[in-house]
């Protein structure tokens, strides 16, 4: 029998809910019998570093292989997993990489707070409505004495 999702990829940066919507993926690889479990990162853009009149970008380069480096370790312990590093606007960038890949599920945190969703955008709200598959996103922990 075929599995339900043969090919599972989850988003992943460097914050907690997404370490443990990976979790979720991890599981559900396991419990499903997926082929494929796809680890995605997209490396940040350059920030420009104004300091006194001059302004410092770091070369994109090394920005590129330290997240290499950090997707790496994400995965070392994930058998069957890969690491994909992509790059550009972050929800484009995967949306566009799934429908490449037949990526049968997404899975992502949704964790960003409403100044976050404002300045930068839904990067889960941009899955829900953009992926060319389901989209399964995970919530962050709830906070004592903090309402969702």
């Amino acid at each position: 029998m075929a599995a339900i999702y043969p090919h599972i990829a989850v988003c992943v940066d460097r914050s907690e809910p997404a370490a443990d919507a990976l979790r979720h993926a991890r599981h559900l690889f396991e419990a499903t019998g997926a082929e494929r479990l796809s680890v995605v990162h997209v490396a940040p853009w350059p920030l420009m570093y104004a300091g006194e009149a001059a302004g410092w970008t770091p070369p994109q380069q090394d920005m590129e292989e330290s997240a290499q480096a950090w997707l790496d370790e994400q995965t070392a312990d994930l058998p069957g997993a890969t690491g994909v590093l992509l790059d550009g606007y972050p929800p484009v960038a995967v949306c566009d990489w799934a429908a490449d890949n037949d990526v049968s599920v997404l899975i992502a945190a949704s964790h960003r707070g409403l100044v976050e969703r404002v300045l930068l955008g839904s990067f889960a709200g941009y899955l829900v409505r953009h992926a060319p598959c389901a989209v399964l996103l995970t919530r962050p922990p709830e906070t004592p004495g903090k309402k969702r």
